[in-house]
């Protein structure tokens, strides 16, 4: 359902906008995929979600009369943000506008790992998924009373983008309040989503308004949480090799000891990332090819 305007609490001069909940609460996804209407008249729409009619009956049903979808933004192609695209742009004769498919933007590393073999796992990838017009990063949209600037965040995925206007700032899946991001090899990548991290690390915004979750009021606040999380668990990480060779899933259940069983593969994902970047630094090494199942050891 949609949730009431922002604009009118928004700091200084801001578009009118509008959240509509997207029906697919889990685990993952928290109470479900946030899908935002930016602006009047001729309207932008980012994450139009997850591939489910009742969802894209709720974006239209969020218009105004005479309103017009003129922009479909998608952070990142995973399922749960671009599968209803396709469905959207038929409906609305809209463009949609992303910064390429599901595993454009990785970095060499990450594609040298996939050649491989090296697989994320999970269904979430949208493969099929191609822009109209893909998005550089700094590239400007404007409409009747919106502006957008595309920022390209890799991390959870090498695509992924935040948006930012005004005030605001879309941060995807790359901050969130609620929870922080699965970074899942080779389509995630952990020193890219800790450079992004510090390059989201400044005061120009007032509020992020994330993929999953409420809106955060104190986004600069939240994004050195962040990065000081993530130097936590990369120390716990290597304080837990000392005691021996390991590999990421051992490592994730020790670290991860209090986490429901369901949320496991996905610290394991965020563990095995650590390990990656860690050996990019020199800081461990394993003794065979990179593999889920290699056993690190620090150096």
């Amino acid at each position: 359902m949609p949730s009431p305007d922002l604009a009118a609490s928004a700091p200084g001069s801001q578009p009118r906008l509008r959240t509509v909940l997207a029906p697919n609460a889990a685990p993952l996804t928290f109470r479900g995929t946030n899908t935002y209407v930016l602006g009047s008249g001729s309207v932008a729409v980012i994450d139009p979600g997850p591939d489910l009619p009742a969802h894209l009956d709720a974006i239209r049903a969020a218009l105004d009369p005479g309103e017009r979808v003129s922009h479909i933004l998608v952070t990142h192609p995973h399922r749960d943000h671009s599968a209803l695209a396709p469905a959207l742009s038929a409906a609305a004769d809209a463009p949609i506008l992303a910064f390429g498919t599901a595993t454009e933007g990785r970095s060499p590393l990450m594609n040298s790992l996939a050649a491989t073999g090296l697989s994320a796992g999970g269904d979430g990838l949208d493969h099929t998924f191609l822009p109209d017009q893909r998005l550089s990063d700094g590239e400007t949209l404007t409409g009747p009373d919106w502006q957008i600037t595309a920022l390209h965040t890799p991390g959870h995925l090498g695509s992924h983008l935040c948006f930012s206007a005004g005030a605001w700032l879309f941060s995807g899946d790359h901050v969130m309040g609620w929870s922080s991001s699965v970074i899942s090899p080779p389509d995630g990548d952990m020193r890219a989503y800790m450079d992004a991290l510090h390059r989201l690390d400044r005061p120009d915004w007032a509020l992020f308004l994330p993929g999953h979750g409420e809106a955060i009021p104190n986004p600069q606040e939240r994004v050195r949480t962040l990065i000081s999380h993530r130097n936590d668990r990369e120390a716990q990480i290597l304080a837990a090799l000392l005691a021996g060779p390991a590999d990421a899933d051992t490592l994730a259940r020790k670290i991860y000891a209090d986490l429901p069983p369901l949320l496991l593969p996905a610290a394991r994902q965020n563990v095995l990332a650590h390990l990656i970047d860690l050996q990019e630094k020199k800081r461990v090494t394993t003794p065979s090819p990179l593999h889920p199942t290699s056993r690190f050891h620090p150096i």
